[in-house]
């Protein structure tokens, strides 16, 4: 990994970055690169995260920057959180009572004889109906047929989660507040980090960034949210890009689609490129070492979250259609136990594996040991049409080919650069096809696919230029060079 400041001209003077995430820190590759970047150029450099169990509160990872996360529920963005606290318990223990009070009575034995009767258990809640967090689940059977008692718990549980986003934000500047360091530049990362950016930048009067990496109204839940919710999301990211100082984002496309949206100044550009790197030749078989897998066998990653429309199941309906490949699902997120579960049907005779994320100092080491990565992201969302997922950088920089979306965002890159094969992601045979084409060919067009990754990665689509982008702005912010 080569040193950012072989690419920045002008001497830095010593000054403070705090970067703001809405999630733990651990395995945001865009937050590692530009914290290592400044502390390279001799910068004190704080990340506010999010707790979660098991992580510690305040910590100097590896990598040596600071991380403080701070603990954060949607229950604290109430305006009196203990009261509210304190109803919910006397409500909860209410529902116990009330539910403890509707056990039905033993069955009346049958008259007749010789026969026999059996006594029947306490009433469980799917045998009621009702869930123990509906508003209705202290009502009795006959009182709440199942049909309204369900439309009411999607409506109450829709509303709580529109609910949960305000209040969560509102949560996380009200400890920001009182735990982040002050500094000479906010850095917001996405939707729920830059309300807390600016309230930071307001109070220490600083100057704020909003690293808009995705278009969040057309991504995961605010997807799939009604026009109401969506418009008043859309107006708050608006507000928000209006107060920043500066609003950047990960490609052109993107860009684009956010000077419109918000009426600002066209973002800039910063992509989510890796830090040069120059893999091992051969490459390490860490994947086998890790997985016990046959010498001969090849390994087609996937990696990063392991979420909706990733592509994630299209490549394990075909993964048995590439002879002598075993998938490697290695990530984090919502899907794990379901995949997990998945992996491990006999069926699937070991053709997935499941192994966890890695830091993303450690990142490129397991990238460089695959044989291909596979991204076939779904056309689900406007966001997924125009990515270029760090996946796609992280691959041409450990110099493996790819097979990726023939989207617009990747399928650009890929074609220009030639470090793969784009297919259609909705199509399992097709996806197999590519992968096959990859791993099955003469070695010198296999290395040629891997050759030419490399290639780009270190002329074009690295991080060390991405920074001095970066960089330059920060400069042009705080009016002293980065």
């Amino acid at each position: 990994m080569t040193d950012a400041t072989g690419a920045l001209s002008a001497e830095p003077v010593q000054q403070r970055a705090v970067l703001i995430l809405p999630s733990t820190g651990e395995f945001d590759s865009r937050t590692y690169r530009i914290a290592t970047t400044l502390l390279a150029r001799g910068h004190e450099v704080t990340v506010v995260a999010r707790w979660t169990a098991g992580l510690a509160t305040d910590e100097v990872v590896p990598a040596g920057y600071r991380i403080v996360r701070i603990r954060v529920a949607a229950v604290d963005g109430l305006p009196f959180p203990p009261l509210f606290r304190a109803a919910r318990a006397v409500v909860r223990g209410g529902r116990r009572m009330l539910r403890r009070g509707r056990r039905p009575r033993p069955a009346v034995a049958p008259t007749s004889p010789g026969a026999t009767g059996s006594v029947p258990g306490p009433a469980t809640e799917a045998e009621l109906g009702l869930a123990a967090t509906s508003p209705v689940a202290t009502l009795p059977a006959a009182a709440a047929p199942a049909r309204p008692a369900s439309a009411l718990r999607r409506a109450y549980g829709s509303l709580i989660r529109r609910l949960a986003i305000p209040l969560t934000i509102r949560a996380h500047v009200k400890a920001a507040r009182d735990l982040a360091p002050a500094a000479d530049l906010y850095h917001g990362m996405a939707y729920m980090g830059i309300p807390v950016a600016l309230a930071l930048g307001r109070r220490h009067r600083a100057p704020v960034v909003y690293d808009a990496r995705d278009i969040y109204l057309e991504a995961r839940n605010m997807a799939r949210m009604g026009r109401p919710a969506r418009w008043l999301l859309g107006w708050a990211e608006r507000r928000w890009a209006h107060q920043a100082d500066r609003v950047i984002t990960v490609n052109d496309a993107y860009a684009d689609v956010m000077a419109e949206r918000f009426r600002v100044n066209r973002p800039l550009v910063v992509m989510n490129c890796a830090y040069r790197f120059n893999p091992p030749r051969p490459p390490d078989r860490r994947f086998h070492a890790a997985l016990d897998l046959p010498p001969g066998e090849r390994v087609v990653l996937y990696h990063g979250g392991l979420f909706p429309h990733r592509g994630i199941e299209e490549l394990m309906a075909a993964i048995p259609a590439v002879p002598e490949a075993t998938l490697v699902l290695m990530g984090y997120g919502v899907l794990e136990p379901e995949l997990r579960a998945a992996a491990a049907d006999p069926a699937r005779a070991n053709r997935v594996r499941l192994l966890p994320a890695v830091r993303p100092d450690e990142l490129l080491d397991w990238v460089g040991a695959a044989d291909v990565v596979a991204m076939p992201i779904q056309a689900s969302t406007l966001n997924h049409r125009l990515t270029t997922p760090n996946k796609l950088f992280e691959a041409m920089a450990a110099g493996v080919a790819v097979v990726a979306s023939d989207l617009p965002g990747m399928a650009t890159i890929v074609r220009a650069t030639r470090c793969g094969i784009v297919c259609d992601p909705a199509d399992p045979a097709a996806i197999a096809a590519a992968i096959r084409e990859v791993l099955d060919g003469a070695p010198a067009d296999r290395a040629g696919w891997g050759s030419r990754a490399l290639a780009a990665a270190h002329e074009t689509y690295n991080w060390e230029r991405q920074a001095t982008i970066l960089l330059d702005e920060y400069g042009r912010l705080t009016g002293r060079p980065w």
